[in-house]
């Protein structure tokens, strides 16, 4: 599941666990350059964006509570190589979002209108957390939208299967926390509870549905991942054209803690001709 940088309850937690599991997080800041920033009116909020490099698209989506920094490690990479388009998902960072509902459909519908408005027939996509239950909802909504796409950390449901049960039991706990706050009147804690929410009782996605993507998908974890790892090799086995890469010694931060071998792998997986890879 979810968090690179991440607020409240549930997701904080989760952020403690990729800590302890992985024993070096860090994170760079790479995000609100305003001399390139650039805000898109889509769907009906104002996407923030800013984009580095030239060369074929590549759309970075982040997860659950952070914004386009989650990149920091990968984007001076990728840039060499790609137009890599960072943007603050819905209700996170500077995209702020005026409604009271938030779903992983949602969102990808609003990737998608984010690529229509840049010009963007298709593009590469790299998820991370809930980036990564995104990119698998861009691809099966949108799949004409998808070149490839890479997705780490991601879940199908949020329960104690898509999650480490100890990991559930701690939601739980936050929900019933949250619970206790209520009526909530901050327009930053609605958000946050909003957000919030949307782990706590999402994704629902049924392994069939994966048969709609048709693009290629290089799906990863952490050996050490909130996510068990038969839930990613679960993952990787509804998709047609999947690779899996459990990543060795690895908590949720795949792309930070290890990110030399994820870069080279990831962009790998973009530039070769697709064959299945399961380890």
């Amino acid at each position: 599941m979810k968090s690179e940088k991440i607020g409240a309850g549930l997701f904080m937690l989760l952020l403690l666990w990729g800590i302890a599991a992985c024993g070096r997080l860090r994170v760079i800041a790479y995000d609100y350059n305003d001399t390139i920033g650039k805000y898109y009116t889509v769907r009906g909020f104002r996407m923030y964006t800013e984009t580095y490099g030239k060369g074929k698209p590549l759309l970075m989506i982040h997860g659950n509570g952070g914004n386009m920094s989650a990149f920091a490690n990968n984007v001076p990479y990728f840039s060499r190589k790609y137009k890599v388009i960072l943007a603050d998902s819905r209700a996170h960072g500077r995209s702020a979002d005026p409604s009271d509902s938030l779903s992983f459909e949602m969102m990808a519908d609003d990737y998608s209108a984010l690529l229509s408005a840049m010009h963007i027939s298709s593009a590469y996509v790299l998820g991370w957390s809930d980036g990564g239950i995104i990119a698998l909802e861009l691809a099966m909504r949108h799949p004409e939208k998808v070149i490839r796409l890479a997705s780490t950390g991601a879940n199908l449901w949020a329960d104690s299967v898509g999650l480490r049960p100890d990991v559930w039991r701690d939601g739980v706990r936050d929900y019933q926390a949250w619970q206790k706050r209520m009526p909530l009147t901050g327009e930053k804690e609605k958000n946050d509870y909003k957000v919030f929410m949307l782990d706590f009782e999402q994704p629902h996605i049924a392994l069939q549905e994966l048969q709609k993507i048709r693009c290629p998908a290089l799906i990863i974890g952490g050996d050490n991942d909130l996510i068990p790892v038969a839930h990613t090799r679960q993952i990787a086995a509804g998709i047609r054209k999947a690779s899996l890469w459990i990543v060795p010694h690895s908590g949720h931060a795949t792309l930070v803690d290890h990110s030399r071998a994820f870069n080279k792998r990831v962009d790998a997986f973009f530039r070769k001709p697709f064959r299945h890879q399961r380890r």
